[in-house]
């Protein structure tokens, strides 16, 4: 497939995902997930600006979130982790990409709930470390969404791009 083209069919997963965002709860939403995707089966400017724009939108109808800069970010080096990615359908390679994902969103966001929270937890190690601490509970749902969600992307994009648009079928890399 050619970089430059259009993938309507991965770019409607994304747009489910997004639905599926506003109607989640409790840290199991598919956002990790649609980052990584995006990452792996877009290309150029629509790798990033999908899953931020849906993030911008869905934020709308969900709230604000005081580390909300962090967030952004970290979605966003979900989507270069995602680019790592473009030319595999290997489920583990996809599962440490969503490892990965998940760890880097844990520590880059909870440090921006840190420095946004001064009134929660004091500016210290010991502070951030009580942030990091308040935070795993979230984190495993965080985790087990990314997990979960990207295998349902990646697993629906490649049986998809089998049987009903094979345009969008992944070029495997060779050994």
């Amino acid at each position: 497939m050619e970089k430059s083209a259009t993938r309507p069919m991965a770019l409607g997963l994304i747009v489910l995902g997004g639905l599926i965002r506003i109607t989640q709860a409790l840290n199991f939403a598919p956002v990790g997930a649609i980052s990584l995707f995006a990452g792996a089966r877009l290309r150029g400017w629509q790798s990033y600006t999908v899953p931020l724009v849906l993030m911008a939108i869905t934020d709308v109808v969900l709230g604000g979130n005081p580390a909300w800069p962090t967030v952004y970010l970290a979605f966003a080096i979900s989507v270069w982790i995602g680019t790592r990615l473009r030319q595999t359908e290997n489920p583990l390679a996809i599962g440490a990409g969503s490892l990965a994902g998940s760890i880097q969103f844990f520590l880059i966001t909870n440090f921006g709930s840190w420095l946004s929270m001064a009134d929660t937890y004091p500016r210290t190690l010991q502070g951030l470390l009580q942030c990091y601490a308040a935070g795993m509970p979230f984190y495993w749902r965080t985790l087990a969404s990314d997990v979960i969600y990207a295998g349902l992307l990646f697993g629906l994009h490649a049986w998809l791009s089998r049987t009903v648009a094979p345009r969008e079928r992944v070029t495997l890399q060779t050994a």
